[in-house]
């Protein structure tokens, strides 16, 4: 199934694209597709149901959110693709990094990304998401999968200065609002039969920067599961980031970061694609 929230910031409606290429509004079965819904009971009940007794909605001109309500955790994986890891000039991982995006971050696809005027070096990353919705603790690389709700494309928007040049962990330059665009779909793991044959693609104003797949992760998917829940549990709703392929703009000779007015359009095969523009604003309060 490809799911979607689809209206204004927190009043989204939960929908399901239907095989006739239309969406259907079914918050009459589910409030809202989030950490207390995802699960095998969510796709059993959405698999039972008349789809066509469900109202239609109409897409253009509304506002695509995030295909998921907001998660209680955005969890991180670093430097997973090899080609990456050599542009940023770092060591190839022995073990998955994991870092952390404040859930603060959560955004919808086409929502703009925020440019402050102490942002400096603000970067793209094209990143298959995985959608928890199982509860997973100490898991074996087997039964990873099995934990799995659901995969989308997400925009891992980082500002570089901050992560880089200003001490501490890296999560200080990837946790301004707006930093995670999510969407415009969630779809199901049964349709993605192996999240390792997926290509991912990013583009800066029309011209081609990132072209990757995810069979060139260093950690696949249900390794990165397995390992990430012998030091924590992974619940329903959580997001896992799980790395991006060569491309980025700090990875660029010279390196090249986003200005206000440049538009950004990304997608992985089979999830839809996302487009932002970077807006200057103001600092929020």
């Amino acid at each position: 199934m490809k799911l979607a929230r689809i209206g204004d910031a927190a009043r989204e409606a939960p929908c399901i694209l239907g095989e006739d290429g239309r969406y259907r509004d079914v918050s009459a079965l589910v409030p809202d597709f989030g950490p207390a819904s995802l699960g095998e009971d969510l796709l059993e009940l959405l698999r039972d149901a008349d789809l066509g007794a469900f109202p239609l909605v109409e897409p253009a001109g509304q506002r695509f959110g995030p295909p998921v309500a907001l998660p209680r955790n955005i969890w991180c994986i670093g430097l997973n693709y090899v080609d990456h890891a050599k542009e940023a000039r770092l060591p190839i991982p022995e073990e998955p990094i994991l870092f952390n995006k404040s859930s603060a971050t959560w955004s919808g696809p086409n929502d703009p990304i925020p440019f402050t005027p102490t942002m400096t070096k603000l970067d793209w990353e094209v990143e298959l998401g995985v959608v928890i919705g199982k509860s997973a603790l100490d898991v074996s690389e087997e039964d990873a999968l099995t934990h799995v709700f659901g995969y989308c494309v997400i925009n891992d928007v980082s500002e570089r200065a901050w992560q880089q040049e200003r001490g501490g962990q890296w999560v200080k330059g990837k946790s301004y609002p707006g930093f995670c665009p999510a969407g415009p779909l969630l779809v199901t793991a049964d349709e993605i039969p192996d999240p390792q044959d997926l290509s991912l693609w990013l583009d800066v104003n029309g011209e081609a920067a990132q072209r990757g797949t995810t069979e060139s992760m260093i950690f696949s998917v249900k390794k990165i599961i397995s390992y990430m829940s012998e030091f924590a549990r992974l619940e329903p709703g959580d997001i896992i980031l799980t790395g991006t392929p060569p491309g980025v703009g700090a990875g660029m000779k010279p390196p090249r970061f986003l200005q206000p007015g440049d538009t950004v359009s990304l997608g992985v095969a089979g999830m839809g694609t996302q487009t932002q523009s970077v807006v200057a604003t103001e600092a929020r309060t």
